[in-house]
């Protein structure tokens, strides 16, 4: 199991400190009703992580290690793939940042969320996890990890639980700023917010080229091995 987290936390991290999601939750608890709707937003991240983690053990488990318990063929087409997407996605986010960081523009859906109901709040941060383009295919690779390493089934779910929970880290630190930190949370907030719209496009684009380069690797070696 060691092994496997190891393998993990890398992806786990990648999700925690993905800029849109925790502009998104900033942005959310500044509403009127921020208390709830941050909560529900929080907890769809958790569910949609933990969702589209459990297909992927679904789907990995069954055919996922061979007699020696070294990963499936599939396994490393599958991480050569998500590679090569990460490093291309990576390298495209980089050459579009914004040469001037104060110039960079949040995503147009961002301005809505003031006057989206609990459900919807709730779904996005369902979406968010599960759909967004940035953040499944880390989760895929995760999930991939832990089903084909042949673990008990006990292990994969407690394997898969530390991913989300470390993977929601980055709602669930400006979650406690806001509901402990009082109106000083507000402005704390808000400078991370600033920070983080500003920084979004560059962040992730150097994340999705190192776990790019790294899923490679694990590809290749798996389908040499």
């Amino acid at each position: 199991m060691g092994k496997v987290l190891g393998d993990i936390l890398g992806f786990a991290a990648a999700v925690a400190i993905s800029p849109l999601p925790i502009i998104a939750v900033i942005l959310i608890l500044a509403t009127p009703r921020g208390r709830l709707n941050g909560v529900l937003f929080t907890v769809g991240w958790l569910l949609g992580l933990s969702a589209l983690g459990a297909v992927m053990l679904a789907i990995s488990s069954p055919a996922g290690a061979t007699t020696h318990n070294h990963p499936a063929t599939w396994v490393g087409a599958l991480k050569l793939a998500l590679g090569v997407l990460l490093v291309a996605f990576g390298a495209r986010q980089w050459h579009r940042r914004p040469k001037d960081p104060s110039q960079a523009q949040l995503p147009k859906w961002m301005g809505a969320i003031d006057r989206l109901t609990p459900v919807k709040i709730f779904g996005l941060g369902v979406a968010l996890a599960a759909l967004n383009a940035k953040n499944a295919p880390l989760t895929i690779a995760a999930g991939a990890a832990i089903g084909s390493a042949g673990l008990p089934v006990g292990q994969q779910i407690g394997s898969l639980a530390i991913f989300v929970v470390i993977a929601t880290l980055g709602l669930l630190t400006p979650l406690g700023v806001f509901l402990l930190g009082g109106e000083r949370a507000r402005n704390t907030l808000g400078n991370w917010k600033d920070w983080a719209a500003q920084h979004n496009v560059a962040v992730m684009a150097v994340l999705f080229f190192v776990l790019g380069l790294k899923l490679l690797g694990d590809g290749v070696s798996i389908l040499t091995s």
